[in-house]
């Protein structure tokens, strides 16, 4: 007959939840061609860099299997009315190398790159300062409202600042 501590350590690791040497279960759910806008108005200029990847995350998943969707299946909109807003500017290009090759990419795959206008006013940007894959509209919250009201869902990147490496917590 088993003790009351045997007991005990059993109803313990019952309510520890599963066996810890199980795998994680892997799902593909349905998924919709998506419409969505990120909305990129950060402090830090170079948190654009980050903030692409949440463009990545989202759009290249779907590109492979199981949903195997096109670019051209996509409507993806990134508006742009921070900081950030310097990435765009040609004479910015060495500084922003990376992030603007990457906005170049996605917008050869399909990604749509607006920029408010009254935030390159700001910074005394004219339309000729800015990249060709760059499209000014009037305002980035009266755009940002119009792409939500034709059925657009509205992702903002969180932009944290990294404190380890993954190495470091792996």
């Amino acid at each position: 007959m088993p003790n009351r501590y045997s007991s005990l350590l059993l109803i313990i690791s019952l309510m520890a939840g599963p066996n810890v040497s199980q795998a994680a279960q892997v799902i593909t759910p349905e998924y919709e061609e998506p419409k969505v806008v990120f909305d990129f108005f950060f402090e830090d200029p170079q948190h654009i860099a980050s903030a692409l990847y949440w463009v990545r995350s989202t759009i290249s998943p779907l590109y492979d299997e199981p949903y195997n969707m096109a670019p051209e299946m996509m409507d993806v909109v990134v508006m742009i009315h921070g900081t950030e807003i310097v990435t765009l500017a040609k004479h910015n290009y060495e500084k922003y190398r990376e992030s603007v090759e990457r906005m170049k990419y996605y917008h050869a795959l399909g990604v749509e790159f607006r920029a408010c206008s009254l935030a390159a006013s700001d910074y005394s940007y004219q339309p000729d300062d800015l990249y060709d894959f760059v499209t000014l509209v009037p305002s980035a919250p009266t755009d940002l409202v119009q792409l939500q009201m034709q059925g657009y869902a509205l992702i903002m990147p969180l932009i944290r600042t990294k404190k380890y490496s993954i190495e470091e917590i792996r």
